[in-house]
């Protein structure tokens, strides 16, 4: 394994461009509605105050986290994950828990009060990881839909 970890939301607009060419089948593993023109769309959430971590392992991307922080009512400074993705193909290989950490230290350096991610109802297998991860269910969450998407 030769794993790094790369920031795209430290590095230049320029540099972005190929790195997103090459974790865009990744990240539709999750999300396959995202938008057609994917590098602009992820650069509109950059730009807004999004962040994103890749881990790669021989340069190839292989886990993705899509992260923002705002402050709450409820729990201070909140670290909150949009995107937790590992390549289908490359599960239970350590890679989910690698970024999985490199996201809690991304939010403690920042110093974060609370840690927190939404997943689907029918990820099962997702939910046992965050559950061996020390993860807990403090609640539900709620949404209607106002557009469609």
């Amino acid at each position: 394994m030769n794993l790094t970890i790369l920031r795209l939301h430290e590095l230049p607009v320029s540099q972005r461009a190929l790195i997103f060419a090459a974790a865009e089948q990744l990240h539709r593993q999750l999300r396959p509605k995202l938008p057609q023109e994917y590098a602009t769309y992820m650069e509109t959430m950059l730009h807004e105050g999004a962040g994103m971590l890749v881990l790669s392992d021989e340069d190839l991307p292989v886990a993705i986290g899509v992260f923002r922080m705002n402050h709450t009512t409820f729990a201070g400074l909140r670290f909150y994950v949009d995107d937790l993705v590992t390549d289908e193909a490359k599960r239970s290989r350590g890679y989910g828990k690698y970024l999985l950490d490199a996201l809690k230290q991304e939010a403690t350096a920042k110093g974060c009060h609370a840690f927190t991610l939404e997943s689907g109802s029918q990820r099962a297998q997702a939910h046992k990881f965050y559950f061996r991860e020390g993860m807990t269910i403090p609640g539900f969450s709620f949404q209607s839909s106002l557009s469609a998407w």
